[in-house]
């Protein structure tokens, strides 16, 4: 596979890196502690873009389902496939942090909140949609098939989204700039941005891999003898013209 890009991609791996390293500090050092948490609220500028990144993920997964359903494509449904499974990663490191958050402020581990419970739905749902893929050998129809179970997954996005505010629960509602300190919304945003470039050397890498793995299933075979001696490589079943 043609690997031009490949400077691009590390670059992205380093600049995430050497971003999370900034953000590190200025989440753990520079930004001030919160009023009511005091020091434990720092697990914020991780938690947060890591959630944040499993909800982009999975609009990407979306868009690449839906783009899929209009007009068939190898690339579309390998792109759906990677952006699925890094939402998965980071949707899981989310809630993780969150449940290590959860036991000094709220008490206990886990509580079925409604945003804890809709996160876990959503997990449940593209580790389902991962898992089906897995199962269907056929490329054509597995490919139809994930992005209508893709779609239908994300109608649980806005319920997690808008959960706090829909409903009555222990986690505290979006905060805004306007109601934070300057100093933590910048070490956030940069923690953000580091997440984002991981998140993207992620989801690049990964598709690269899906792409390889289409290429193998949808190529021609090898020419077979036939009993007159001559070859033949006969129709593929499942290629996209």
């Amino acid at each position: 596979m043609n690997d031009k890009y490949r400077a691009l991609r590390n670059g992205l791996a380093v600049l995430g890196v050497l971003t999370l390293a900034v953000g590190a500090y200025m989440g753990l050092s520079w930004a001030p502690a919160e009023r009511e948490m005091g020091e434990v609220y720092r697990i914020i500028y991780v938690h947060v873009p890591a959630m944040w990144m499993a909800l982009l993920a999975v609009t990407l997964n979306l868009v690449c389902c839906i783009s899929y359903l209009f007009k068939a494509s190898w690339g579309k449904d390998a792109l759906a496939e990677a952006s699925a499974e890094v939402a998965v990663l980071f949707g899981g490191f989310g809630l993780v942090l969150g449940s290590i958050w959860a036991k000094p402020t709220w008490g206990v581990w886990w509580d079925w909140d409604p945003r804890l419970t809709s996160m876990s739905v959503m997990l449940v749902a593209y580790l389902g949609y991962l898992a089906m893929r897995k199962f269907v050998e056929d490329p054509e129809k597995r490919a139809v098939w994930s992005a209508v179970v893709g779609i239908i997954a994300y109608v649980d996005i806005p319920i997690v989204w808008f959960s706090v505010k829909w409903w009555r629960t222990l986690h505290q509602v979006q905060s805004t700039p306007k109601t934070v300190d300057a100093d933590m919304t910048l070490a956030l945003r940069v923690n953000a941005f580091a997440f984002l470039f991981l998140m993207a050397f992620f989801v690049w890498n990964r598709y690269r891999i899906a792409r390889a793995q289409r290429a193998a299933e949808v190529a021609l075979p090898e020419a077979l003898p036939t009993s007159a001696g001559h070859t033949s490589t006969g129709p593929v079943p499942g290629v996209l013209s």
